[in-house]
């Protein structure tokens, strides 16, 4: 058990490298603050303006641009960590930062438990900037919204350690474009902008699957103060998938790096 205590706090050492690296490349992070931020203002407030009202959780009809924002800072908190675990491909097949790395006490462990714990504060950030727009604008509608930073934190989570395992599988820098075509269709059919029920019967159950779909139900609740024990449903999932995330990549990597 002790080797899986954060690997025994060496991986915040490579939290620290990661840390060092981007502080001269500060704005890469930055930059990707305002994506989110440009579908908030394009999709939920202005089209919003004509979209009007629509039904939220528990069927009560909410203002179109508060609807969306919980799922954009699901989406943001999604995309923060998927950028920098996805990195882990590049640093192991091309940068080989891992070989010198293991050549110190630092193992295989420590790498996922490292490159995880950074891919989440890459998404943490994303979601503390969004939500600071998003009540300055008047989107949080119950006081539950102080909660949406830690389900933006196990948001991040779920994602980094699927984004870690999933660069273990990729082969080729093409094989980023499988990860797209997953990634961008889960973000436009996930009920981000339009509730499940305008989907057909058969794909609402295929979207019920979705990690970022169980992200978005679950920061919709917060915001809207809706909270029931769907929502632990939607927290047990997104854990396991966290977690299923970290074991698999602390297994592939050991056996890629250690051959």
């Amino acid at each position: 058990m002790s080797g899986y205590a954060f690997a025994g706090s060496r991986g915040r050492l490579l939290f620290e490298r990661n840390l060092m690296v981007y502080r001269r490349t500060w704005i890469i992070i930055f930059s990707g603050v305002f994506e989110p931020l440009f579908y908030l203002f394009s999709m939920g407030i202005g089209l919003g303006h004509f979209v009007g009202r629509v039904p939220g959780p528990g069927g009560r009809l909410v203002d179109y641009s508060a609807f969306v924002a919980p799922a954009l800072l699901a989406s943001a908190a999604m995309n923060g960590a998927m950028y920098d675990a996805t990195n882990v491909f590049w640093k192991m097949k091309y940068n080989r930062v891992y070989d010198a790395v293991l050549a110190t006490p630092i193992g295989p462990v420590d790498v996922t438990a490292g490159e995880t714990a950074w891919a989440l504060f890459r998404g943490f950030l994303y979601g503390v900037s969004f939500i600071v727009v998003a009540a300055s604008l008047g989107l949080v509608e119950s006081a539950w919204g102080v909660l949406a930073l830690p389900g933006a934190l196990l948001i991040g989570f779920a994602f980094a350690g699927l984004g870690v395992a999933a660069s273990t599988f990729m082969r080729t820098w093409q094989d980023f474009e499988l990860l797209t075509l997953v990634q961008l269709p889960m973000f436009l059919f996930s009920a981000t902008f339009f509730p499940i029920s305008t989907y057909p019967h058969g794909l609402q159950w295929l979207v019920r699957f979705s990690p970022l779909y169980h992200a978005t139900q679950l920061l919709r609740a917060l915001n809207f103060g809706t909270v029931d024990w769907p929502q632990a449903l939607d927290v047990a999932y997104l854990l396991a998938l966290g977690l299923l995330g970290v074991y698999v990549a602390q297994r592939r990597l050991g056996r890629a790096l250690l051959r």
